[in-house]
């Protein structure tokens, strides 16, 4: 596996990690603890050293399975993770609303050190931008853990550019961490130029479209009751038969090359620049090993430009209003 650094910082990791949250959130049932620990310990013996969960991922079981999986790997591998969120007190899932009070923040490091057992987080997001916090205060607080040994580095997710650069003159991005693929390609306009201007790396969730640029998904696709793709725009039945032609040619380009449609999707994002890292998820390991093969695919310019030419057409919003509302602060 080729590795890569973030940014102008020194933490240097797997050229694709592996987003661990659908192990046991979002996408229908949480997966069998077993199974996962073994597809996570797969991804290391495969060359896998970014692992990516949160607190809110749950709440708390995955950051738990995410600790107990890599334990033995310690000091081998990078476990980003995050706070920002106010969590409801019986443990049920989902938030009430951002939080990103100093003291807050400090709560979750400690908690997220024991579940995750490190002695130091390596990458520390802010999940999402509290309008009621300044975010000098969120940098400053990080940066006391920074200098408290306890975090390595400082992330952001789904920030703005006004927000990123306040933000980095108090403690220094390693990293930002947005929705980007190729049929979500808003960071393009501001961000990606402002991250490549302050040397901050870019971490892209999503990279497969939640699942769609595989090629797997059609308009009969049916998901369970639990799946939280039942409510984004982008997959209705409409937005599902527009963007349908841009899988056809993802797997166009993948015959062409020997490869999969989700090598070519991932491949096309290593492509854009040397410091972009993209955390594609998954619970199965056929699928782990497909993801890690787009890192040797070098993707042709009249690739690149077939692909260019269709993925501008992608319809459909990403997430429901509300949740919208609380990116790109």
């Amino acid at each position: 596996m080729k590795t890569r650094k973030l940014g102008n910082s020194n933490l240097e990791v797997s050229a694709i990690g592996l987003g661990c949250m659908g192990m046991s959130f979002s996408y229908g049932p949480p997966s069998d603890r077993k199974e996962m620990i073994s597809v996570l310990r797969a991804a290391v013996e495969r060359g896998v050293t970014f692992f990516d969960t949160a607190e809110v991922y749950g709440p708390f079981t995955n950051e738990d399975l995410v600790g107990e999986a890599l334990e033995p790997f310690r000091g081998k591998v990078a476990i980003a993770t995050k706070f920002g969120f106010q969590l409801h007190e019986d443990g049920k899932p989902g938030f009430i609303g951002p939080n990103g009070r100093p003291e807050r923040i400090k709560q979750v490091a400690e908690a997220s050190l024991k579940r995750l057992r490190v002695d130091a987080i390596d990458l520390f997001y802010q999940h999402r931008v509290d309008p009621n916090v300044p975010i000098e205060d969120v940098a400053g607080a990080v940066k006391d853990l920074i200098q408290e040994g306890k975090v390595k580095h400082f992330g952001m997710s789904e920030a703005g550019v006004k927000t990123i650069r306040r933000a980095h003159a108090v403690q220094p991005l390693t990293a930002l961490q947005s929705e980007y693929s190729l049929w979500w390609r808003r960071p393009e306009e501001e961000v990606i130029p402002a991250l490549e201007e302050l040397g901050i790396g870019f971490v892209p969730y999503s990279p497969l479209g939640k699942g769609f640029l595989t090629g797997k998904i059609d308009e009969t696709t049916e998901f369970a009751s639990t799946d939280f793709r039942n409510v984004l725009p982008r997959f209705s039945l409409d937005a599902r038969k527009a963007n349908q032609a841009l899988v056809v040619l993802l797997g166009e380009i993948a015959a062409r090359n020997k490869a999969t449609s989700a090598q070519i999707a991932l491949a096309w994002l290593l492509a854009q620049k040397p410091w972009i890292v993209p955390i594609p998820g998954t619970t199965k390991l056929h699928r782990l090993e497909e993801n890690i093969g787009a890192a040797a695919i070098e993707l042709a310019t009249d690739d690149l430009r077939e692909i260019e030419s269709l993925a501008a057409k992608a319809q459909g919003d990403r997430y429901p209003e509300q949740f919208e509302k609380m990116t790109g602060l």
